[in-house]
């Protein structure tokens, strides 16, 4: 509980002028590729990796609409591509990545807040640390990410029971 108090006591501005750390991560968008400027379904994983690394920390924020240096993106791209195009077609959709890739339960540790920054919509993804561990499942694979440092990495079977064991 003390965790979201401080998480949603934040300044959202504050936040992203801080950068990313252990408890922050800023994705430009959820599934709409900048680059090749059209929907990549890969970008999902990513977003559900990030989910499952801070989870098996001590949770975090993921703030979606925000490139990696800091500048807004915005969502709009992103709605474009949802049934719902707009701020609850957003929330839907990411509780709906949660529970196809980790599994319905941990909805309960997911809560998005939508900003209006710079006239563009972003979403901030507050992530509860999980009590047990956390698994994304991928192509009939089970995968443990953990949160280390700026970045969320894979860990193989040996790193991943020992980092379970310790908590």
């Amino acid at each position: 509980m003390r965790f979201l108090e401080h998480e949603l006591s934040e300044n959202l501005p504050a936040l992203i002028a801080s950068g990313e750390g252990e408890h922050q991560e800023f994705k430009a968008s959820l599934r709409w590729d900048f680059r090749q400027n059209k929907l990549n379904r890969a970008l999902e994983s990513v977003i559900a990796k990030a989910i499952t690394g801070f989870m098996n920390h001590r949770g975090g924020s993921l703030l979606i609409g925000v490139t990696d240096d800091g500048e807004i993106s915005g969502l709009e791209f992103d709605y474009a591509t949802l049934k719902n195009k707009n701020r609850d077609g957003f929330e839907l959709f990411v509780m709906n990545l949660v529970t196809t890739r980790l599994g319905a339960n941990y909805c309960s540790n997911i809560h998005c807040l939508f900003y209006k920054i710079e006239g563009k919509d972003v979403c901030r993804v507050v992530i509860e640390s999980s009590a047990e561990p956390v698994y994304l499942h991928e192509e009939k694979v089970s995968k443990y990410f953990l949160r280390t440092g700026n970045g969320t990495r894979e860990l193989d079977a040996r790193e991943a029971i020992s980092h379970i064991s310790s908590q």
